[in-house]
């Protein structure tokens, strides 16, 4: 990708980690966070700037951005990827609990886009992906919170692909269904009708995809990658 400097949150593990090791394969120079100080052994031999940090938190992402900045001097992309969120009875999560989910699956990407969104114009084309979930178009009362905020996220997608289109600038979201990084039963894999559940590899290779100059029409769209777990539209 001709050594587009690509930021990766959430990095350490799972999905976020599986992006980071695609896009470092595709030639991309990573800027990668991560609560943990695992973040630093994600791609080792590779030359990256790694930070701590928490998406939820204004001040990590600023600091994320200026590090970026500080090593590469450019941005050209971010995967705005996050943990998970609150899970339980719909109407016994707390209030705690859902805006804590809000600031990490939405606002996370609205305050990244904010930071980010004038670096990218500097190279006249970029590209921003938000790694989201399935249950964004299919709600499920196992997954409440991240039903709700990630269904925002798609439409705050949309809203970006319309405002920024005209200048090169896209977002899409990748909602995944059931990944390998996480433990399941047989009951739940059996919902599955692929049988199993995706490879992080198989999220990652649709995030390089997204990232990347090959995919430049494709703009506010939130693609669900699930086996064909989702029966919406």
């Amino acid at each position: 990708m001709n050594e587009k400097v690509i930021i990766v949150t959430a990095a350490s593990k799972g999905i976020g980690r599986a992006c980071a090791i695609k896009l470092a394969e595709q030639g991309c120079k990573l800027s990668l966070m991560s609560r943990s100080e695992e973040i630093s052994e994600v791609l080792p031999g590779k030359d990256f700037q790694a930070t701590i940090g928490d998406v939820g938190k204004l001040e990590d992402l600023e600091k994320l951005v200026a590090h970026t900045m500080s090593k590469f001097g450019r941005v050209d992309g971010v995967v705005n990827n996050t943990g998970n969120t609150a899970k339980g009875d719909l109407i016994s999560i707390s209030d705690q609990e859902w805006q804590q989910a809000f600031e990490i699956a939405f606002l996370n990407t609205v305050r990244m886009a904010r930071l980010v969104t004038p670096l990218i114009q500097r190279q006249g084309t970029g590209s921003i992906v938000n790694i989201s979930s399935f249950a964004a178009k299919e709600p499920s009362l196992l997954f409440p919170t991240s039903s709700v905020i990630r269904a925002a996220l798609s439409n705050y997608a949309k809203l970006y692909a319309t405002r920024f289109g005209h200048r090169k600038i896209r977002m899409n979201n990748v909602l995944p269904g059931y990944v390998d990084s996480y433990p399941l039963d047989k009951e739940t894999i059996k919902t599955i009708p692929m049988g199993r559940p995706a490879k992080t590899e198989e999220i990652a290779n649709l995030v390089a995809f997204l990232i990347s100059d090959e995919s430049s029409y494709i703009n506010g769209q939130s693609v669900v990658i699930d086996g064909g777990l989702n029966k919406s539209f």
